[in-house]
């Protein structure tokens, strides 16, 4: 299928309509206060259900008629035509001419046959990655896969970088209540050796079973640090008496101690894996698209075949939301076109995401890579400059953690930051303060910020309490300050499912505005390039030396001087 270059979005209709709209709400005055008073039924008209998530848009620097407009833009820059060019195969992924099929993960079993992409079953595939995927995670939760001392496995490490890992470090974390099976998981990432040394450090390699993520099994960091981790593994058994130094026996302990995430059979033999313990995934699988892919074997291992495929179910009900609700009312891609408004509109540079969970709290830096590797683009996918805008930083933490550091910020300070609050009105861990439900106490929280930001504080309200006039304006809240409020029922695995879903296509709605390709990451490659070639001037090559610029000649040098 043939992809189209990208409409120019600046171009629209729909643009020109919402940029007289945003010059109109600013001549009359963006002021929720007086919008919340003005229309009583504001916060139904600007509330939104999906999957089993709530969604609460009315604090936003938005009007009823806004979302009309964004429905509009969408249509004007077709992203319909490819929503369905995503979902149904083709190579949207020009500059790799890849498909993009992260969608297809999570489709159910039933739809096998309904999706042939480049001559290939990809429903059928998908499902019999997962079946050998579930059983090797139930031989592992069983016990009938042991190591090679005949222990149970205890703790499972997944070796991977980028969305090798961000991805399931951040479910491991978000869902550790569901951990059942007296399995914990480490994640190991960073080419710092320290990294692999804080990981291991109290592990009993005995029952300690690595996962090595690496699709081409050459990613420099995630083989280095398998190879360290494998050295590891032999020397502790060997200290521990558990095996001799012979060549089987060491050959066999790795067979039983490590397993693949990878297409590379040949090379995951060499390093001395079993090839019939490496689980697959295909090109149209991004990184950071990955999680519920075999990336995600760790948490099948952890949390159990039953939640995984709770997980990818809550994946699906809001793929097919987003696929088949009506633009008007389809507040996923809504939020993505709200998005856009901000960046375009109101000129904001960042986007905090505000997770009033603390088993979320490795969520924004999961967004970190989803958002900013997908969107940080200067040019469309026709490789055309961009002509407005892309992408926002994203961050946060937990809250209430964020309110004693970074909401100053977001209150009094001089930038525009809309914030996503995300709360479950239900917690895995109930406890009470004397009389007081501390989940309540938190929530608090959680409800009161956004009221704060976004109706803020009058001078005369701050008189009213007694201040001195002369601290009157540094109390001063102007509000006006756009959040949204995510609501679930509890963080289960189908909940999580539907948030990351939801980031997911908010991302892609952006993208496709902005019309840059979401699904490369050309940007990484150069650094990794240039750090392959550093790497022999660092402690003897001076002709390679002699080849840097001044100042990265002068920190070698600097390295040099000071290592020991």
């Amino acid at each position: 299928m043939a992809i189209n270059p990208p409409v120019d979005a600046t171009k629209t209709p729909a643009w020109a309509q919402l940029q007289q709209h945003f010059n109109d709400l600013q001549s009359e005055g963006i002021n929720l206060r007086r919008w919340f008073a003005a229309d009583p039924e504001r916060t139904s008209k600007l509330s939104f259900d999906a999957g089993d998530l709530h969604f609460d848009l009315s604090k936003n620097l938005i009007q009823p008629e806004t979302l009309q407009l964004f429905a509009q833009l969408a249509k004007d820059v077709k992203l319909d035509e490819r929503i369905e060019q995503m979902y149904t195969g083709a190579h949207i992924n020009n500059t790799e001419d890849r498909a993009v099929l992260h969608t297809a993960l999570r489709r159910p079993e039933a739809d096998k046959g309904e999706l042939m992409v480049d001559g290939q079953d990809v429903i059928s595939d998908v499902r019999e990655t997962l079946d050998r995927i579930y059983a090797f995670a139930n031989q592992v939760r069983s016990g009938e896969w042991k190591g090679v001392t005949d222990k149970k496995i205890e703790t499972v490490v997944n070796i991977g970088i980028g969305g090798s890992d961000l991805g399931p470090v951040m479910v491991y974390e978000a869902l550790k209540p569901y951990a059942d099976a007296g399995i914990s998981a480490r994640y190991v990432s960073n080419i710092d050796p320290n990294d692999l040394a804080e990981k291991t450090r109290d592990l009993d390699p005995e029952t300690t079973l690595f996962i090595v993520v690496s699709k081409t099994f050459t990613t420099l960091e995630t083989l280095t640090n398998a190879r360290d981790a494998r050295t590891w593994l032999l020397n502790k058994l060997q200290d521990q008496g558990a095996i001799d130094g012979s060549d089987e026996a060491r050959t066999e302990a790795v067979k039983r101690h490590f397993v693949a995430v990878s297409t590379a059979l040949d090379k995951v033999e060499d390093f001395g894996i079993d090839p019939k313990n490496a689980f697959g995934f295909w090109n149209w699988v991004g990184g950071r698209y990955s999680v519920d892919s075999a990336v995600g074997t760790s948490l099948a291992v952890v949390f159990g075949p039953e939640r995984f495929e709770e997980f990818l179910e809550g994946f699906h009900v809001i793929d097919t939301y987003y696929r088949t609700t009506p633009f008007e009312r389809n507040v996923v891609a809504l939020m993505g076109l709200m998005n856009v408004w901000y960046v375009n509109f109101f000129g904001a540079h960042s986007h905090a995401v505000l997770p009033y969970n603390q088993y979320l709290h490795r969520f924004p830096a999961y967004l970190q890579q989803l958002t900013m590797e997908s969107n940080g683009k200067s040019v469309r996918w026709d490789g055309t400059p961009v002509t407005c805008q892309t992408g926002e930083i994203y961050w946060g933490e937990p809250g209430t953690n964020g309110q004693h550091a970074f909401y100053q910020l977001i209150h009094q300070g001089t930038r525009l930051i809309p914030a996503d609050f995300i709360a479950f009105a239900n917690t895995a861990n109930p406890t009470k303060d004397g009389d007081q439900d501390v989940h309540e106490l938190f929530l608090a929280n959680y409800f009161a910020q956004t009221k704060a930001l976004a109706f803020g504080k009058t001078a005369d309200e701050v008189r009213a309490e007694g201040t001195p006039e002369a601290i009157v304006p540094a109390r001063v809240f102007t509000g006006n300050r756009p959040t949204t409020s995510i609501f679930g029922e509890a963080l289960t695995p189908y909940a999580l499912g539907e948030l990351i879903a939801l980031y997911e296509h908010i991302t892609f709605t952006e993208g496709t505005v902005w019309g840059v390709d979401s699904f490369d990451q050309w940007g990484v490659e150069l650094g990794k390039k240039l750090a392959q070639e550093i790497t022999p001037a660092i402690s003897q090559d001076d002709v390679a030396l002699s080849q840097q610029d001044q100042s990265t000649k002068a920190l070698i040098n600097f390295y040099r001087v000071h290592r020991h």
